[in-house]
């Protein structure tokens, strides 16, 4: 057994200084031990996945980060594992804990998971060590961890069994609750934008500092063909996955940082927008081209007809939300989001379809990672 603060020490020797995840009563310590620190971020996310985007993005600005989660959420963490850090070569060191350890009594649900767990950290292609049980043993661990990291650009894993970590009190300032952001709606009437006419407008609008990081699937595709900028990170894979970066990101940086984002992503990981709101960064725009159907996939119906997005993000405390659906509204809706100040949410209703001669990024997603990564940093 190790005490929280002595991980916490070694792991800030060692470079890490972000944390984010899902609580477990295996990570109570260590979890406790991080928000109970002034001086390091955690944020706590609304599910495993989500976590994953956060830290990645948190990396895309140049920190060395830690996702904590129970076991029973690594199913949570496969997609952006395998399809976000893999591809793009993000790493951050990962803690899944060991629920439903095989001869310790254990919940039922945890069964499966905990025979399985080791296996599917394998099957992911990433390396793994029991936690260290030791002080002296944490400092190579560490080291040793971040070494693996550095030389794969994967994840490396730590699995953490039932009292590993000593208990620990939590030390932590309640959150204020959010000052009531403002709405602004733009009407249209007529036929509404195409999106790449509302990327080209978006193109010629935002700030030559901003970071911008495009959803996964025709979005990406046509800001790539459009125009391809060291300061773009097409998303590929791990849908739903660009808003969590781009809080990962915004918490990390003093540039703008813009997220587009697709209603079908949004929908999958909505829990995201209340992260947002909590952890309010103040330069991040969220701009959510809904064009009601899953475009990349053949055009089926998403609801998103019936759901307001720029209320459920003032309802999470967003600042500032607007709803559009012509160019010109989303301009007026563009500009009062970078003056108003973030997190700012922009809900684009747009018109099904892509661009005739729609490109693919052809640069490798490990290379647009290091160089937005410059971007960012520089």
């Amino acid at each position: 057994m190790i005490k929280a603060d002595d991980f916490i020490e070694e792991a800030g020797r060692a470079g890490f200084d972000f944390y984010t995840g899902v609580p477990c009563s295996f990570l109570t310590p260590l979890i406790n031990g991080v928000l109970s620190t002034p001086a390091l971020n955690y944020v706590g996310a609304a599910s495993e996945g989500e976590a994953v985007a956060i830290a990645s993005g948190a990396w895309l600005a140049g920190r060395r980060t830690v996702v904590m989660c129970q076991n029973s959420g690594l199913g949570n963490a496969v997609n952006p594992l395998t399809s976000l850090n893999h591809p793009f070569r993000i790493p951050t060191l990962f803690l899944t804990t060991w629920r439903g350890e095989p001869g310790i009594p254990d919940e039922p649900q945890h069964e499966i998971m905990g025979q399985i767990t080791q296996d599917l950290i394998s099957l992911m292609r990433l390396e793994q060590a029991p936690f260290p049980q030791a002080r002296q043993a944490l400092g190579p661990a560490l080291d040793h961890a971040a070494a693996r990291m550095e030389e794969t650009g994967l994840p490396y894993a730590f699995v953490v069994r039932k009292d590993d970590v000593e208990e620990r009190d939590l030390n932590q300032t309640p959150r204020a609750l959010p000052v009531p952001g403002r709405r602004e709606d733009c009407p249209a009437s007529g036929e509404r934008p195409a999106r790449a006419a509302v990327l080209e407008r978006f193109l010629s609008l935002v700030p030559e500092d901003a970071a911008v990081i495009a959803t996964t699937g025709k979005c990406g595709r046509e800001l790539f063909t459009l125009a391809d900028r060291r300061q773009h990170l097409y998303q590929v894979g791990s849908m739903g996955g660009a808003s969590g970066m781009g809080l990962g990101v915004a918490l990390n940086t003093d540039k703008p940082v813009v997220v587009l984002d697709g209603d079908g992503a949004a929908l999958m990981k909505l829990g995201t927008f209340a992260t947002i709101g909590a952890y309010a960064p103040k330069k991040l725009v969220h701009l959510l081209l809904d064009n009601g159907v899953h475009d990349s996939t053949g055009g089926q119906a998403t609801v998103s007809p019936s759901v307001d997005f720029a209320a459920i993000a003032l309802a999470c405390g967003y600042r500032y939300a607007a709803s559009a659906s012509s160019l010109d509204g989303f301009e007026a809706a563009f500009r009062a989001a970078l003056a108003a100040g973030g997190p700012a949410m922009i809900h684009l209703r747009i018109a099904p379809g892509s661009m005739t001669k729609l490109g693919r990024p052809t640069v490798k997603p490990a290379d647009v990672a290091r160089r937005f990564r410059d971007f960012v940093t520089a």
